[in-house]
């Protein structure tokens, strides 16, 4: 549903609007319908008068940037040293992933999860931008920019290894986790959209059944026809 409604209408479903509180303006349910159908409100408010009465809208930052400027004329390399990325490991975003990381090392260890998918997503990942790097670093970010932004810790430990839509073998698991690790990659680096974890699990979801078939171990004896 989420990715239906992010193709469907991209720009409703990435600019958040402030909360009641704080709103110069107050909404009700026709203006929220009359903006995503007409990009006005029942008095005739546009999006940005809309958004209007707080510092700052949260959204994903670091790849959207680095995908604008790209097509901007910018090198990688000079959008990751200016704006929000001048602060460095400061910058929320890096916290967030590494949060993730450490919930998922955690669900690791209470034997929540296994191993397969999340080790499979991020070591693909890892490999699949350390040559994106070294072939083309004007256009792409570095390896610890892919691994430590937008949902990567949060797709590879929390999203992707949903006992129900993953793989249930362990040779599956791996195949599965490795097809998510390229789709990110291949997304957001060729792709419209700056991150890319729902459209790669919903498509190796896709793949699981066949994955399954040809990753389920034999009965002992048995012959794989």
């Amino acid at each position: 549903a989420y990715v239906l409604l992010l193709v469907s209408f991209p720009v409703q479903m990435t600019s958040w609007l402030p909360p009641e509180s704080v709103r110069a303006y107050s909404l009700g349910v026709g203006d929220a319908v009359s903006v995503i159908f007409t990009g006005f409100s029942l008095d005739g408010y546009t999006m940005a008068q809309l958004k209007q009465g707080v510092d700052g809208l949260t959204m994903a930052t670091p790849l959207d940037t680095l995908k604008t400027g790209l097509t901007q004329g910018l090198t990688a390399g000079e959008v990751l040293t200016h704006g929000v990325f001048a602060d460095g490991w400061g910058i929320g975003w890096s916290w967030v992933n590494l949060g993730y990381l450490l919930g998922g090392l955690l669900l690791l260890q209470q034997k929540v999860i296994n191993w397969h998918i999340p080790t499979a997503i991020l070591g693909v990942l890892l490999l699949a931008s350390t040559l994106g790097y070294l072939v083309s670093p004007d256009v792409t970010g570095t390896p610890l920019f892919h691994l430590f932004s937008g949902a990567t810790m949060l797709g590879a430990f929390f999203i992707a290894t949903d006992p129900v839509s993953a793989s249930t073998t362990p040779r599956g698991r791996l195949i599965y986790g490795a097809l998510i690790g390229l789709l990110v990659y291949l997304i957001r680096r060729f792709g419209g959209y700056p991150d890319a974890f729902a459209f790669a699990v919903l498509l190796a979801n896709l793949a699981v059944p066949l994955i399954d078939s040809l990753t389920r171990p034999l009965v002992y004896g048995a012959r794989r026809k």
